[in-house]
């Protein structure tokens, strides 16, 4: 006879192999067939019937980010929610902590097939960059968004909801390199070097920024476009401008040193509430 403790391995072992979709399930993976959003909420019925609009600003947000073409998911259950069958997911692409979980309607995937392999990643070079970047000035600030101009699957599936044609502050540098930065300003602020700004002034500063440096602290990022220009999508609540948007770059940096001041490493904690830091991590030439 055997021992009960191997008895009950067993009973978990075959309960595993049999038992599709549970926890102990198998591991199963899926991958994006095409742009994917993912939500923390598991209601895609809801978020885009059209019945309710996705406004940052009285804080619907449903959406974590838009998955690109060949994300790598891992499925750690299923379910159906207003006839809609719907993913629980984990995924590399996007490795935040959510308290409700990430989900993603099983329409927008497909299951993986052959070796598992994670979605390939190819930083283009900074001209295409900076081109990319300038393609979206004017589109509107979409909390979770990172494809300028909507998600094709959503007006198919959800004619009547919101596309999510627009990009967030961090969505924006996300699109326009293919999904090679972080998605997640948290991460951005220790992405790369840092650059030595702490007690600078803002014309000291300005001197030193380069093309693609980041401007970032936990909330929001800022891009340095060019030698002259800083590119951002702001959320504008409470009448103020929203969207992509340019500013020179020394007015932008007056108008953050109001009420923020440049150190070199981003504190922890509410430390961090008045501080800025600036980030460089796009490769030079030859280095």
């Amino acid at each position: 006879m055997k021992p009960f403790f191997l008895v009950i391995l067993t009973l978990v072992a075959t309960f595993a192999v049999t038992v599709p979709g549970h926890a102990w399930a198998a591991e199963r993976h899926v991958v994006a067939v095409s742009y994917a959003p993912v939500l923390n909420t598991p209601d895609f019925a809801g978020s885009f019937g059209g019945a309710v609009r996705l406004d940052p600003c009285r804080g619907v947000r449903p959406v974590e980010f838009v998955a690109l073409p060949g994300t790598l998911f891992t499925v750690h259950g299923e379910l159906t929610r207003s006839g809609v069958k719907v993913l629980r997911v984990t995924t590399n692409d996007y490795p935040y902590p959510s308290k409700t979980g990430l989900f993603v309607d099983e329409r927008f995937v497909k299951q993986a097939s052959g070796p598992v392999t994670e979605r390939s990643r190819k930083l283009p070079a900074r001209e295409e960059i900076q081109k990319r970047l300038l393609s979206t000035l004017g589109k509107p600030y979409v909390w979770g968004g990172n494809v300028k101009d909507g998600v094709p699957l959503l007006r198919k599936y959800y004619p009547q909801g919101d596309p999510l044609s627009g990009v967030d502050c961090s969505g924006l540098l996300y699109e326009a390199t293919d999904g090679f930065t972080p998605r997640n300003t948290s991460m951005l602020t220790s992405y790369g070097n840092p650059v030595a700004v702490a007690g600078l002034s803002a014309e000291a500063i300005a001197g030193r920024l380069e093309p693609l440096d980041l401007l970032v602290w936990k909330g929001h990022v800022m891009i340095v476009l060019d030698e002259e220009s800083v590119i951002e999508s702001r959320m504008g609540c409470g009448g103020k401008q929203s969207g992509v948007m340019m500013t020179p770059k020394l007015e932008l940096l007056k108008g953050i040193m109001k009420t923020r001041r440049p150190v070199d490493r981003f504190p922890e904690g509410s430390a961090g509430d008045r501080t800025f830091v600036v980030r460089r991590w796009f490769p030079r030439a030859g280095g």
